[in-house]
């Protein structure tokens, strides 16, 4: 079901002019107009889901796939030399649009980004311990 209301809703379903590099019946990839770097794309849901914790799992499966065909046809197309995929989910994590999509960000070396993050040092205890309380 789309949202009448989501930016990203009418953005995969052609309500709003954009530059897409692919479309099937299930997923509008459009280029970021805020990009981290050249080729920087989304991989949008036609069907409005919030975040992950929303999405079906066939659809996530099937946003996958598109990932891994595009991430090897952008590397080659823009001879990058690497590749993130980014998906955020909630405030927290940085999710600014509240529909599910997967960035796909070339990267270039010395591109000057920096999609990491800061690691910490948990003891063997505290990782044990979190280990057994998260298990499935």
């Amino acid at each position: 079901m789309k949202d009448s209301n989501c930016i990203f809703c009418k953005l995969a379903n052609g309500e709003f002019p954009t530059n897409s590099i692919y479309e099937d019946d299930k997923f509008n990839v459009i280029l970021d107009n805020g990009s981290a770097t050249k080729g920087h794309c989304l991989i949008l849901p036609k069907e409005h889901y919030a975040d992950l914790f929303e999405l079906p799992e066939e659809t996530a499966g099937d946003a996958m796939k598109l990932a891994k065909k595009l991430a090897a046809h952008l590397v080659d197309k823009l001879s990058a030399d690497g590749l993130n995929v980014v998906q955020n989910n909630k405030e927290a994590a940085g999710q600014t649009v509240p529909h599910f999509h997967l960035h796909l960000i070339p990267r270039y070396k010395g591109d000057g980004q920096h999609i990491l993050w800061n690691p910490t040092s948990p003891s063997a205890d505290e990782l044990k311990a979190l280990c057994e309380s998260i298990k499935l």
